[in-house]
């Protein structure tokens, strides 16, 4: 359940437009989280890795429950997907600064991901909440 509703809130944040358009206010709180943005896409970058990565581990889920086995894998790309679109810049000055290769790689998946970064947020939404409701069904 934790990783359906840190999923939600990584959507939220990915999705300003969303946000501006429901609340008056949310531009405000969409400035305090702004300087806060890389480390959170940083943390939730590693994070959907280390799910990703659970996910293979755990293949043996395909046998016993295989829609929270999909869904668990979809989920944690996303939120990959959208940890690395706002954390990038952070991404590049910490840890690919060495290398200029990495980081023009790096550049040139996020200049493809970015005009989808909406999109992924709205559908990390949904996903994040079908892992709530999958993690009571299926878990």
């Amino acid at each position: 359940m934790i990783w359906g509703i840190s999923l939600i809130l990584l959507s939220i944040i990915a999705v300003p437009s969303l946000l501006l358009s429901k609340k008056p206010n949310a531009d405000e709180l969409l400035a305090k989280i702004e300087p806060y943005q890389g480390w959170i896409g940083l943390v939730f970058c590693f994070w959907g890795l280390w799910g990703i990565i659970s996910s293979i581990i755990n293949l043996n889920w395909l046998s016993s429950a295989p829609i929270w086995w999909f869904t668990f894998l979809v989920g944690n790309l996303i939120a990959a997907s959208l940890g690395f679109l706002l954390g990038s810049s952070l991404i590049n000055k910490l840890i690919l600064s060495n290398s200029n290769a990495a980081e023009a790689k790096a550049a040139e998946l996020r200049t493809k991901l970015a005009p989808a970064q909406g999109k992924i947020g709205l559908v990390g939404i949904f996903v994040g909440a079908w892992m709530i409701i999958a993690s009571f069904l299926f878990v």
